[in-house]
């Protein structure tokens, strides 16, 4: 199974689907996973996956605001605004 760590910048409307179908009142404490990167730094992140990939996707301010405003209007997000082809962190492929 492919894992990819995905930070606010590089998300795509599916993985945003995702998120807030998994979490549609927002994330709590026990849903956040925390790990080191390759760098030695702690990573707060949330988990979804699809049949192939496990997406640990950054926890931020932003990333909640975006998840809040999704939801409410799916239609206003233009998935050329999120790009996955860079959306491996140096080291993190495998976390």
């Amino acid at each position: 199974m492919k894992r990819v760590i995905v930070d606010y910048s590089k998300l795509t409307t599916d993985i945003l689907d995702m998120l807030v179908e998994k979490y549609p009142d927002g994330y709590d404490y026990g849903d956040v996973i925390s790990f080191k990167n390759a760098k030695g730094e702690t990573i707060k992140a949330v988990e979804v996956k699809t049949e192939d990939t496990i997406y640990l996707v950054k926890i931020s301010s932003r990333l909640e605001q975006t998840m809040e405003d999704y939801a409410e209007d799916e239609d206003s997000f233009d998935s050329d605004d999120f790009d996955l082809n860079d959306d491996i962190e140096e080291g993190d492929e495998d976390f």
